[in-house]
C-alpha cells in the first residue's frame, strides 16, 4: 500500500512563518516526523498569529511556502506523508 500525501493548506491569506520567533529554530524541517495536531508553522493575518497544526501523523516531505512571505487562502504550505 502506498503512502498518502496530505497537503496542509492556508485557511486564510496571511504571512507564513516557520519559526515562533526570529531567534528560535523552525517548528519543523523536511524529513521531520510529526504527530497529529503538532504545530507546524504560524500564519499572521492583521497582526493576529494563528498556529497551523498537522492534520495527520507522518513525515514532512515538502515545505512549499517561503518563510516570511505572503500566502493566499488555500495555498499549499506543506506536504506530509501520512504514516
Amino acid at each position: 500500500m502506498g503512502e498518502r500525501r496530505v497537503e496542509v493548506r492556508a485557511p486564510i491569506a496571511g504571512v507564513f512563518y516557520r519559526k515562533p520567533s526570529p531567534e528560535e529554530p523552525p517548528y519543523v524541517e523536511v524529513g521531520d516526523t510529526v504527530r497529529k495536531k503538532q504545530v507546524l508553522c504560524l500564519l499572521e493575518t492583521m497582526k493576529v498569529f494563528q498556529k497551523i497544526k498537522s492534520p495527520v501523523s507522518g513525515k514532512v516531505v515538502e515545505i512549499a511556502a517561503q518563510n516570511e512571505h505572503p500566502v493566499a487562502d488555500n495555498d499549499v504550505l506543506m506536504i506530509i506523508e501520512e504514516e
